[in-house]
């Protein structure tokens, strides 16, 4: 009781301790946002713990890797409040412009359901929050596992923590090439979706046409017993046949998504 008791860690008081967790937080928002918007990593079916340890893990070289982060006496007033939604925007738009490239999976294969009529097939999808086609479904775990396959998973973690060096927390950043970013992820997308779906949908309308020409000439042919049937069959064939296809159009999809994620993050500065 004679004297004041040494802190446990030599070297370091408590306030010290309670700056360094300032700081620790604040280069964990936009990896933690980015995580937590792009669908390879922030799908409801990765647990919320799995996400929270890998965002503290990720940080950690953020910490130690000499990027310039802000004092800690910048982030504890309202001060630091645009520092902090600049952050969380960045990681938000990198997530999100992930996400909306791998919307043209989804979009070729809700499209292809719905041209064979096989968009009565729909059942719950987590990722999306209602209800989808299964073949829609289907196109997107297939874009995820080449996503992993061709690690562009490791692409993108590095492009994002290569951002704290190109584009330092707290400094300048060109905040209308986020929207722009947006916009083009939206119209890649659309384009995207459309290269893939275009060879069974082709096939597809022509099958139509002629099951149409069928049933005008033979009126006793029943076009539900008839051309239903055919056409389900047909697209089962169409899509175990442009599998090997898909996959590249796919592996195209993973490439203009790490592309385009490196413009953003890595040619953002202003300085």
């Amino acid at each position: 009781m004679g004297g004041e008791e040494a802190f446990p860690l030599p070297g370091m008081g408590l306030s010290a301790i309670i700056d360094w967790l300032a700081v620790y937080l604040f280069a964990m928002l936009r990896i933690g946002a980015f995580l937590m918007a792009s669908p390879a990593f922030g799908g409801r079916f990765v647990p919320a713990q799995v996400r929270l340890m890998a965002i503290a893990v990720l940080a950690l070289p953020v910490m130690a890797g000499g990027v310039e982060l802000p004092e800690p006496a910048q982030l504890a007033g309202l001060s630091a409040l645009p520092l902090i939604l600049q952050e969380l925007a960045i990681g938000l738009v990198a997530g999100m412009v992930l996400t909306v490239l791998f919307g043209a999976a989804a979009l070729a294969g809700d499209r292809i359901a719905a041209t064979a009529g096989l968009g009565f097939a729909a059942q719950y999808d987590a990722s999306a929050g209602g209800q989808t086609p299964v073949v829609a479904q289907l196109f997107g775990l297939f874009l995820l596992m080449v996503f992993y396959s061709v690690d562009g998973h490791l692409a993108v973690i590095r492009i994002v923590l290569e951002s704290y060096i190109a584009v330092p927390p707290g400094s300048a950043f060109d905040l209308p090439r986020l929207v722009q970013a947006g916009i083009m992820a939206g119209g890649q997308m659309f384009l995207l979706g459309t290269m893939m779906m275009l060879p069974v949908i082709a096939v597809l309308l022509l099958l139509n046409l002629a099951v149409g020409v069928l049933t005008r000439s033979a009126p006793t042919l029943n076009i539900f017993s008839f051309g239903f049937p055919v056409t389900m069959t047909v697209t089962l064939i169409l899509l175990y046949l442009s599998t090997p296809g898909m996959a590249v159009a796919m592996e195209d999809v993973v490439r203009e998504a790490v592309a385009m994620l490196e413009a953003l993050l890595l040619g953002g500065g202003n300085g």
